[in-house]
């Protein structure tokens, strides 16, 4: 990942209010089309420019090619506001994220999100590394806001049963960890979605906190449709269940380990 900040120039009269919506507009195409990673996005007046700091997914994240139509039109807007297109100033690599994912064609991907790592919620299945969704291109001239949104929903529901003292603990694990919840449920709608579109397999990570019996937890089925699962050594030292039909892998319940 890269720290970046993005440069708006001030071409005609404008206000606060009308800069603050055009450029919220193009971060917000930025975020749901993979480009640039998280939830906040200082951004500040200095002299003639509006400037906004952001984490790009990979280096060449705001290449024109790599946009939506959503980031498009949001670009073409910013004019509307009396500002020029954002000039882009690497100032380096993050320190405190992920490696981007190396690979140019993924095997495989895993659809694997937690609250710990602002990262894409897609990663490689050869390395693990996370995959930029804008590498995946246009998926019928949609962009990927409903994964981004599910994966808000996600980390929100893993930080509230990650904490010591918990408001909603076995909601939030439920939510997490029941195959049949609504969040899991469209995660794997979503998943299924990645593998018709990419024509890879994507599996879907299935949290396992706690299990009412650690001693039959090694020997568990695959919840989906109940073939054993076990592999013989972990998968990228964090998966020890895996179902290629079901495209699920989990763990050994945390609890347990």
């Amino acid at each position: 990942m890269w720290l970046a900040e993005l440069k708006f120039r001030v071409l005609a009269n404008t206000s606060y209010t009308q800069a603050e919506q055009h450029i919220r507009q193009y971060l917000e195409a930025l975020i749901f089309q993979g480009q640039i990673i998280g939830r906040e996005f200082p951004t500040y007046l200095a002299d003639t420019h509006f400037c906004s700091r952001v984490i790009l997914s990979a280096q060449d994240a705001l290449q024109p090619k790599h946009h939506s139509q959503r980031g498009q039109k949001a670009l073409q807007a910013l004019g509307n506001a009396g500002l020029g297109y954002p000039k882009l100033q690497l100032l380096g690599q993050d320190l405190m994220s992920s490696e981007t994912d190396p690979c140019t064609e993924p095997p495989g991907y895993i659809l694997f999100t937690n609250f710990a790592e602002q990262v894409s919620p897609l990663r490689c299945s050869a390395d693990f590394a996370p995959v930029p969704l804008f590498r995946l291109g246009s998926l019928n001239g949609e962009d990927f806001e409903a994964l981004i949104r599910w994966q808000l929903q996600y980390q929100a529901l893993d930080e509230i049963q990650m904490q010591q003292q918990r408001v909603l603990p076995k909601s939030a694990e439920q939510a997490l960890q029941q195959l049949h919840s609504a969040l899991n449920r469209q995660g794997r709608q979503l998943a299924k979605k990645l593998a018709r579109q990419t024509g890879k397999a994507c599996h879907y990570y299935l949290y396992s906190g706690s299990s009412k019996n650690c001693q039959a937890e090694a020997s568990k089925k695959c919840p989906s449709c109940g073939a054993d699962w076990r592999l013989t050594n972990s998968w990228h030292q964090l998966f020890q269940f895996r179902c290629d039909s079901c495209q699920l892998v989990s763990n050994i319940a945390w609890d347990c380990q």
